[in-house]
Formats: structure tokens, sequence, C-alpha cells
């Protein structure tokens, strides 16, 4: 099977081929093409599938994974929405929570309210009522209807959202306003909240399927887009978008529900740490994925993914409650803006110079000193190896751009401002690691690092010392590893429903029957897609929750009749996960399962990686040249001798020792004085920092965020 992985991040967009019949593996990444994604991942699949030696047309599987729908979010630059809801209820959108994000704050602004994704102008309503057991209690008034899908046509509206009061449970209005939309106004998209998010919570559905709204046009025209230039190209294969919960939509399905897009690429980073942690005999992973624009966190436990609680799911200010990957994102990376603030604060960051102009070293018109262009001034990228030398960077622009900026503001040698730059960006990734695992329970010191994308191996030692994590993994191919999970991942789809019901008084053939129908949708979606029977697996999940409760917790419940060894096994295990969440349990309490899920698996073949060839200890044959490179010795920022190596020309057993510094096509990797590292099996570069803690080196020694530098 030939499959091809493609992510396109703000600055890059990465590639990577694998032929599982030849054990073949090929990486390729370009410069992301703003203006419009399709076109640099068009280009990009082409020239790989050269590369390769092959035509688009032999491809068996493309999975594709991006961030256009969460950049819509943040840049506030979606669709013009329309919104038809039930009578009384226009405010909803506006209202939200009732919450303030500064609750002693009388001076703020609430994001949701300052940028709405309806205007309240474009909110209308309509007399009808569902009531909370399903029955109508108002009829749908379809001529009203009518004239506000007209009114909404002629105020101009990209999109319309159709949104009533306990339609999860009956969607019978919903479904006939549907038509009436596609009736009166065919171009406009269509977001239906019953089609969107069936589930109950009122704020959150409406938010969803208003967010699902405001992102379906711009992104139901790239990926229609993007069909036809690979239809153009002779792709044969179907194309198969990573979802926020590390399954896939096929292009139709993520044209009809985008909000399922929302951390695309993100996941997949996430997706491709864990499968490199357990090529190198780690289950417990902390990933860092650094691009060129922001930096993803991940962790799992035993190799599995955490996922968000669904009132947790939020894309900036918004919520979008739909199942996601627990991944936390920050504005730092390689592309990462240096400046001096108006009061004289030294910052990096979220402002990022992205793909174009880029850093200015890039020599793309970019002036403005980035996270880069201090990696060359430090001497950490060397100007002729990047990209494996198919781009060179211009290491005089980058010392002039921090020259004239962050280092005569401050009064700094170059060096020193651009070794300050790190430490900052250090610092944010260090806080929000902090965040993803000792606040959440979890203990660093028991978790390896995997560090990913282009600018994660530059970052990784210093980081480790500060959180605690013993081994630092660089996997063979870092740039691309959010392409790399993108093909290690199996096929998923995940399918809702609301039940509402108690354990204690459980209607057991009905709640079965509602899980047989959700396992219907998902069998019938892998047989679409090609998975044979025997690669099929259906998992069932409910939402439980102590009765009472506000929120809830996912439970993995078995297949089979559901029955009273069933609801014990249930109940067991959702007090295990409470008070794994909540450190407490309460055995006397009822438990309610409002939401039920079912997740559709196609397993997809093993992504294997040839074992790399044995070496000795000596890394000599990798050995480029002996250089100078600016670190922290001791507190004192210090020129060190530092030794020069190829990735592609490492040995399985070879030992690094630092300073030295690992260049390859898609990434570099950076190991400080005092640290040492091997090469295992599969090629992954595995840096000793536990080792070098006991020993006493200090996170300032090694280049981490100090109080100054």
């Amino acid at each position: 099977m030939k499959r091809l992985g493609v992510d396109v991040g703000g600055t890059f967009t990465d590639l990577i081929y694998v032929d599982d019949e030849a054990g073949r593996i090929l990486v390729h990444k370009l410069a992301t093409t703003p203006d419009d994604p399709a076109e640099g991942t068009v280009r990009g699949i082409r020239e790989l599938t050269e590369q390769a030696g092959e035509s688009p047309s032999s491809l068996d599987q493309v999975f594709h994974g991006t961030t256009i729908a969460t950049n819509i979010v943040i840049e506030h630059n979606g669709a013009t929405v329309g919104m038809i809801t039930t009578e009384g209820y226009r405010d909803i959108l506006h209202i939200a929570r009732h919450k303030k994000p500064l609750n002693f704050s009388n001076y703020q602004d609430l994001p949701w309210q300052r940028y709405p994704v309806v205007r309240r102008r474009h909110r209308l309503t309509v007399a009808e009522r569902i009531v909370s057991d399903g029955s109508v209690l108002v009829p749908l008034d379809e001529d009203e209807a009518r004239e506000r899908v007209r009114a909404l046509r002629d105020a101009g509206v990209d999109a319309v959202a159709v949104c009533f009061l306990f339609s999860f449970l009956n969607p019978v209005h919903e479904q006939r306003v549907a038509e009436i939309v596609r009736e009166e106004f065919p171009e406009a998209f269509l977001s239906v909240s019953s089609e969107v998010v069936p589930q109950y919570r009122e704020y959150e559905r409406f938010s969803t399927v208003g967010l699902n709204a405001y992102i379906g046009p711009k992104v139901a025209s790239y990926v229609a887009r993007l069909i036809d230039q690979l239809g153009e190209l002779g792709l044969r294969s179907g194309l198969h978008l990573m979802t926020s919960a590390s399954g896939v939509a096929t292009a139709e399905a993520a044209i009809q529900r985008p909000v399922t897009l929302l951390m695309s690429g993100p996941v997949a980073g996430v997706v491709g740490g864990i499968w490199a942690g357990k090529q190198s005999g780690h289950d417990n992973v902390i990933t860092l994925d650094v691009g060129g624009t922001s930096a993803d966190i991940g962790l799992a436990q035993e190799g599995r993914l955490r996922m968000k609680h669904l009132l947790d799911t939020r894309v900036g200010p918004y919520q979008a409650m739909i199942p996601m990957v627990d991944v936390d994102t920050i504005g730092a990376g390689g592309g990462s803006i240096a400046y001096v603030d108006a009061g004289g604060i030294y910052r990096v960051g979220p402002r990022s110079a992205g793909a174009v102009p880029g850093p200015a070293a890039y020599g793309r018109g970019g002036t403005e000193a980035t996270a880069t262009d201090a990696m060359v001034n430090l001497g950490w990228l060397l100007p002729e190896d990047f990209l494996g030398g198919g781009m060179t960077l211009d290491g005089d622009l980058a010392r002039k751009a921090f020259a004239e900026g962050p280092a005569a503001a401050l009064g700094m040698s170059v060096e020193e401002a651009s070794m300050g730059a790190v430490q900052i960006l250090s610092h944010s990734m260090v806080q929000s690691i902090e965040e993803n695992s000792v606040r959440k329970g979890y203990d660093p010191r028991d978790f390896a690092l995997v560090v990913e994308g282009g600018a994660g191996p530059l970052f990784g030692v210093p980081i480790a010392i500060e959180v605690g994590t013993p081994y630092v993994i660089v996997p063979p191919y870092p740039g691309i590893a959010a392409a790399m999970g993108l093909i290690a991942t199996d096929m998923v789809y995940e399918y809702a429903a609301t039940s509402y019901q108690r354990l204690s008084k459980l209607d057991g053939p009905a709640l079965e029957k509602k899980f047989e129908e959700l396992e219907e949708h998902a069998a019938r979606q892998l047989a679409d897609d090609g998975i044979a029977p025997d690669r099929i697996v259906v998992q069932r999940i409910v939402d439980a929750r102590y009765l009472g409760q506000g929120y809830e917790l996912r439970v993995d419940a078995a297949s089979g009749p559901i029955d009273a060894a069933w609801v014990e096994r249930v109940r067991a295990d959702f007090h295990d996960v409470h008070e794994r969440e909540f450190t407490r349990r309460f055995e006397d309490s009822d438990i309610e399962i409002p939401n039920i899920r079912v997740r559709g698996i196609g397993l997809m073949p093993p992504l294997t990686t040839p074992p790399l060839e044995a070496g000795g200890e000596l890394p000599e044959a990798a050995l480029r040249h002996e250089g100078n490179a600016w670190f922290l010795v001791d507190g004192s920022l210090e020129q060190v001798s530092t030794r020069y190596y190829d990735r592609a020309s490492l040995k399985a057993g070879n030992r690094l020792e630092g300073p030295a510094i690992v260049s390859q096509y898609d990434s570099t990797t950076v190991i400080p004085p005092g640290i040492g590292a091997r090469v295992d099996g599969s090629g992954n570069i595995v840096i000793e920092v536990g080792a070098r803690l006991a020993a006493g080196v200090s996170a300032t020694a090694a280049g981490v965020a100090g109080k100054g530098v």
C-alpha cells in the first residue's frame, strides 16, 4: 500500500510518503502558500511522488491535516452567518454561560460578544417549540420561517445556521427549515444543529453550530478546490482529513461538518509523537511540536490519547462541543518575532513572521528579528544546511535584524539578545508543559519528551531539564512528525447521541438500540472507505456523571448485551475515572449517562521503519566539521567548540556528547554542553537528560530560561 500524509502549517507544508511493501519512506517540506494552501499541498504531492518515481495516481491513500479552520476562528475572518432559532432565544450566543473571563474586572472585553460568530441583526426567530420529552408544544410556523430565510438572503449572509431547542430529541422542525433554506437560498452554506451536534447543552450547541457555519464556506471552498486539483493530478484515492478527535473525515464529511477539523494539525502531531515514543520503548510521552508559528503540547500515558472535557473544547474564545484530543497550542515558533515593547520588556511572540515574509534570514523581505534568526546568530542553524541545503539562510540579515532591533533597544550584544529570545520562548513552552502535566496530576519525570517540528529539537534539552523529563526523543523525521502522525493513525469515525439514562433505572434495550444505530453508521462509513470487515473495530463510550453534576467524563463501555454485569462494569470504571481526574469518588451516588458514543475504527497497516544500520559508539563517519556555537556555560554566555553531524550518516549505537549539533533535511537537533545522547535501533536520537540532572547540571548551564542572560 502506498500512502501519503500532508500537514499544512502556518509556515511550512510537510509531507511523508510511505510504501509499505517496499519498506520505503520519503519526506518533503516546502513553504506554505498562505493565499491558497491548496497550491502548496498539490505542488508538494506532485514533487514528492516524482521523487518516489511514482505518479499521484499510484497512491492508495492520502491523509491531510490542516490548520485552515483554526486560523479562520483565531483571525476572525469567517463568513457572514445568519441564524434561525426558537422564538425568545435570539441572544443565547450573546449571553453564553453568563461568565466573565476575569470575574472581578469591570473593564474587559467578552471576546464572543466583541467578535460574534453571528451578529445580532442576523439572528432571527420563528414560532416553534419542542419540549424536553421531544413532543411538539408549538408547531413550526412555516410561512414565518420562509420569510426569515428570505430576509437573511436579502441581507447578504454567506451561511445559515439552524438551531432550535431540544432538536437533538426531535429534529423535525430543524429538518423542515433546512428544506426551506435549500428551496429559497440554495447557495448558502447550511449548518443544522441536529446534523452537526445532536447533543444537549443549549449554549454549547448553539456555539458549535454557529462556528460550523462561520468556517464552513472557506473550508468547503478549500477542500473542494483541493479535490479538483488532486483530480487533475490523476489521484484515484479519496482524500481523508484528520479531525480534532484523532479520527478522519472524508472530504464530503469535512465539507458538511468543518467544525470537526478545528484542531486537525496539532492532533496529528500528538499521534506522531506517540508513535515515535513507542518505537523507542516509551509509552508515556509528552509531545512538543514546534513549527514556524506555534508550539503544540500534548500528553499521552501508556500510549493513549487524552480527550478534553466537552466543556473545555474551545478554539480561541468560542465553545466547540466536539470530541477533541487534549492538546495545547501557544504562539511560540521559529518565526516568532522578538521585540522590546513600549514598557521596555523583552518579548517573543505570539506574533509570527509566518511563511511570508518569514524570518529576516529567509531573505524574503522580513526585517524583524525572529527565533530562527536568533539560532543562526548562535551558530545553531548553519545557513548552508537549512532544509538539507535546499534553502540557504542569510546570516548577515539575521544579525542585522537583532543588531538594529532587540540588541540595540536592550544595550546587549547580538548573541546576548539572541540567547534571550531562545530563553523567553523556552520559558513559555515550559509553562505550557507544566499546565498539561503537573497541574493535571502527571509527574513529568515519568515521561519522555518527544520533540517534533522543524524547531522542536532545537529547544528540547533545556525544556526537558527544566520540567524534569529524563529523556528527549528526536524522531528520525522530526520536522514532519505531524504528517507522519496522519500515516501512523487508524481510520476513526465517532458518532454521538443524547440518551438521558440513569444506571439505577437503565432501559437496557432502548440504550442498546441507540448504540446499534450508531454502530451501523460507523460500519457503513468504514465499508464505504474500502475497509475490510475483519479490519473494523467498533468501540462504545458513555459520557457519565454523578447525578446532579454539571459535567461528564468519557468512560469506555463494553460491547454486547446491556445487562446487570454491563451496568456494574460502567459504574466501577466511572468511579475510577472520576477519582483519577478529580481525586474523589462517591460510591453511594447514582450515575447518569447523558450521551453515548461509538468510535468506528478501520485498522491501517502499522507504520514501520526499516531498522537503522548498526555502528560503533563513535559517530566519526557522521562528523561534518567542528566550529563554534554559543551556549550558556555555568550561567555565562560563551562561544564553545562544537561538533556538527549529519543525521543521515548516524548509525544505531552511535553516542554523541554535547556540545553537538545534528543537521538533517527537516530539522536540527541541539545537544548542549554536558549532555549525552545515543542513537537507537529505530533511528531515534535519545538524549539522556536524566543522568545529567542527577549529576547536578543546572537548567541555566544548559541554556534554559533564567532571570537574565
